[in-house]
């Protein structure tokens, strides 16, 4: 018997400041698959990645999607996030005056109401945070200063990662996360993800680089080129493309 579709994309058109981006994108994504989206830049990845999530700046033209069987164009950004689904962007924003610890308590409480659950206490949320942050390693005074308030690239990648453990998503969608960070942080970005796979939860991830899949094998690797997606492979595809490039494989380098 065939695994539940957790991701349907069905002819997908996106468009950003009236220019047409996605041109009838199509993808299937099942529980506990992990996905690699490459491409050169202007393909659509973050397009892609940043429609699912309900960001402002895109535009639906055309199409379907649905999320556990049901229509995500119809849900809005906090719905979409309750019903599970986490994008890690690459440049997440600086938000003064916001506390880190009170926003991811806010977020999770949130979420833990749409599920009918109870909220937690600061204790409780504490507890929480101390025993996921110890696993990896991860500092958390991070939580004691302002969203991403003058934190660097990578203080605010370890962030992320600390709002995934603690939001534990279905889909997990990796917008460059591994852009701009040594060897040592990107094996922390990896050491999360792969503990999170449960064979349930599902990745969706963008990267230029052949590091982080060595690491997070993908099941599938997607390479974008105006606006759809023009080739598909497995592991194997990735490594070809770092050896070879885009036009060895007879992708179009035209950007969108």
């Amino acid at each position: 018997m065939s695994k539940e579709v957790l991701l349907k994309i069905e002819d997908l058109k996106v468009n950003i400041n009236n220019n047409e981006i996605l041109k009838g994108l199509n993808l299937e994504i099942k529980p506990g698959e992990i996905h690699a989206l490459m491409g050169v830049n202007g393909a659509g990845k973050s397009t892609l990645v940043k429609t699912l999530a309900a960001h402002y700046d895109c535009e639906v033209t055309g199409g379907k999607v649905t999320f556990k069987n049901k229509d995500l164009l119809e849900m809005d950004v906090s719905t979409r996030a309750n019903e599970g689904i986490f994008m890690s962007f690459q440049s997440p924003v600086e938000v003064p005056g916001v506390n880190n610890s009170y926003f991811l308590r806010t977020a999770m409480n949130a979420k833990r109401a749409y599920e009918g659950k109870e909220e937690l206490d600061a204790m409780q949320f504490l507890k929480l945070v101390k025993e996921e942050t110890n696993k990896f390693d991860i500092d958390r005074k991070l939580l004691q200063r302002d969203l991403n308030d003058g934190f660097s690239g990578g203080e605010k990648k370890r962030n992320e990662l600390v709002q995934l453990l603690m939001l534990n998503p279905d889909l997990i969608m990796l917008d460059e996360i591994d852009s701009g960070l040594d060897v040592d942080a990107i094996k922390i970005v990896a050491n999360v993800i792969n503990s999170m796979l449960d064979g349930k939860k599902s990745i969706l991830m963008i990267t230029h680089y052949d590091r982080l899949l060595e690491l997070i094998k993908p099941d599938f690797v997607h390479i974008l080129s105006d606006g759809k997606i023009a080739k598909t492979g497995d592991y194997s595809l990735a490594l070809e493309l770092d050896e070879k490039g885009f036009e060895a494989l007879g992708i179009n380098n035209a950007n969108s």
